[in-house]
């Protein structure tokens, strides 16, 4: 009697310390899920009144990656952020809008916070892009 009962305490110290499978899905969950994205150093910005783009104010924002004027825009009158500040882009929303794209800000690592506008100038002509 006495062997059988090491026996199944054994057994069962064995089946517990086995180790434990996970999916393969659960794993790529949690280990890729990005919530912004670095788009280089703020150098300077630019503002156009609502006169000249589609009646929104705008800032035309030069980042080291992204240098030249006219790459990048965000809604609003007065840029805060600060020369050589670490600048990040990062989706607003859970889900996509009606035309299927998504609403993204870009802020620093402190607390200021714009909306990415879409509008961008491509041979010198403004024009709306998707991300």
């Amino acid at each position: 009697m006495k062997k059988i009962l090491l026996f199944l305490v054994v057994c069962l110290a064995i089946v517990s310390c086995a180790p434990q499978l996970k999916t393969h899905s659960h794993l790529i969950d949690n280990s890729i899920s990005v919530t912004r994205r670095y788009i280089g150093s703020f150098i300077d910005f630019t503002h156009t009144g609502p006169e000249y783009c589609a009646n929104a104010h705008l800032l035309w924002i030069r980042t080291t990656q992204f240098s030249i004027f006219g790459q990048l825009s965000a809604f609003g009158k007065d840029c805060k952020f600060k020369p050589g500040e670490k600048i990040y882009i990062k989706r607003m929303y859970s889900v996509p809008n009606e035309n299927g794209e998504w609403d993204y800000q870009i802020e620093n690592d402190s607390s200021v916070i714009y909306r990415l506008s879409k509008f961008k100038f491509d041979n010198n002509v403004l024009v709306r892009a998707s991300f």
